[in-house]
């Protein structure tokens, strides 16, 4: 008995505690679901507090053809959000991988009510199995909710009849949909504070014109149709995947500060050439650049047919590259255009075949081309350099960027692992490759070479 009576002032005692800091340690237990709405049998006092708590409700449906089990799913997540329609505080709401039917319209109708209406979630994804046809339109009421701030639709079709009023919104993510200009601009228009934009697998469009000085960041991926790009503002842009020519004038980005290419290029090499050509000039004013895998391909390509690359004021630079030689000469050539560099990090990532550059030239004939070529430019503001990913084949680089970086301070190498059945190592020549490195000659004399494994 007298066991019980500590027990219960203690329970009391941390009753008396505000509602900010028992809101604050419900938030803190595992599941943030159903664990939370328990404590309300531990008094009247925390009968409704779980209804503050800051939730998130993720759906994410099974792969399965089966129909009874999609319906069962269904009906769950029916229940589950009639067991939340009380919550105060529901920050994200998530449904993805419906394999979407005509006849669910109105379950669907029925979760999207919820996070705009009833819910008032700030957070709302909603995304289809990419084989689903007809596609999900979104609902009219929809377009009208000014606590929304991040929304991703997936195989979800937009056609606001009316304006579009998402006044809060600052991330948007459309994809696996087609679109027309006048909708896009709807839906821009719409969203006056918007700052993140990314059109994933999106077609239809044949010029964007962005103009809010608030939306800095603007993500494009597999776009299969040419696009005019004019955006003044924008700070950060991201082009990926298989994309065809989307057409950026320097004049039409000013504000750029940080590209993106991660590229991938297949049928008519000598138009994605020209493209690229077209790219590099456009983005030769940013500070920052990250180049990926074909990119840097191609940039090889371009080096054995003599193109100068255009000179840029980049002080950052990452490409992501193979395990391959082919590439240093392009990487080189490359480097001599960014003379304003102060950091530099190559990312070693894969051994796929360099089907592109080997149609040109072989890794013997690149290895010649590298020790002979006169690519002896200095880098005079240079200062780190990071290669991750390090490999023994990387080392003809090493010894060059070394000897040419005069104001070099510190040079990064994080060791490649080799995957086991029972753990990750060190590839068992890392040292001796680690003390042939110690042996090059640097032309900074405050340059350190640190290991990293």
């Amino acid at each position: 008995m007298e066991m019980q009576k500590k027990i219960m002032a203690r329970g009391d005692r941390l009753s008396d505690l505000p509602d900010s800091i028992l809101i604050h340690i419900l938030s803190m237990l595992p599941d943030g679901g159903k664990e939370v709405v328990r404590t309300g049998v531990l008094s009247t006092r925390w009968l409704s507090l779980w209804k503050s708590v800051p939730v998130s409700l993720d759906f994410d449906f099974p792969t399965t053809d089966s129909e009874n089990a999609t319906l069962d799913y269904l009906a769950s997540i029916h229940r589950e959000l009639y067991y939340w329609k009380s919550s105060h505080k529901i920050r994200r709401f998530s449904v993805w991988r419906l394999s979407y039917k005509e006849r669910y319209a109105k379950d669907v109708d029925l979760w999207v009510h919820f996070a705009t209406k009833l819910a008032n979630v700030e957070h709302f994804e909603l995304g289809f199995r990419s084989e689903s046809h007809p596609k999900y339109e979104l609902p009219q009421f929809a377009y009208k909710n000014v606590l929304l701030r991040n929304l991703a639709l997936g195989n979800c079709q937009l056609n606001p009849t009316g304006s579009v009023n998402w006044t809060s919104l600052v991330s948007l993510s459309i994809g696996d949909v087609e679109l027309t200009e006048g909708i896009m601009q709807k839906v821009l228009s719409g969203c006056p504070n918007l700052e993140c934009l990314e059109l994933d697998d999106v077609s239809g469009i044949h010029h964007l014109e962005i103009s809010s000085v608030k939306l800095r960041e603007l993500t494009i991926q597999d776009y299969f149709d040419d696009l005019w790009l004019v955006a003044p503002n924008i700070q950060k842009l991201e082009l990926s995947g298989f994309c065809c020519e989307i057409r950026i004038r320097q004049r039409d980005v000013v504000s750029l500060v940080t590209a993106m290419l991660h590229l991938y290029f297949e049928n008519n090499l000598e138009k994605k050439l020209s493209y690229l050509k077209e790219l590099l000039h456009s983005v030769a004013h940013v500070e920052n650049l990250k180049l990926g895998t074909y990119c840097i391909e191609c940039l090889s390509i371009l080096e054995l047919k003599g193109w100068q690359f255009p000179p840029s004021s980049r002080k950052f630079l990452e490409l992501t590259v193979a395990f391959e030689q082919l590439d240093f000469p392009g990487i080189c050539s490359f480097l001599q255009s960014s003379l304003d560099l102060e950091t530099l990090v190559i990312h070693w990532y894969d051994n796929r075949p360099r089907d592109l550059l080997s149609r040109y030239t072989n890794e013997d004939e690149q290895t010649r081309r590298f020790e002979t070529h006169n690519f002896n430019c200095s880098f005079p503001h240079l200062k780190t350099v990071k290669i991750i990913n390090f490999y023994g084949s990387v080392l003809p680089l090493v010894k060059y960027l070394l000897k040419h970086a005069t104001v070099l301070e510190k040079f990064v190498i994080v060791a490649a692992f080799e995957k086991t059945d029972y753990e990750s190592d060190a590839s068992p020549d890392y040292v001796e490759m680690a003390q042939e490195l110690l042996s090059f000659p640097r032309s900074s004399p405050h340059a350190s070479v640190i290991f990293s494994f």
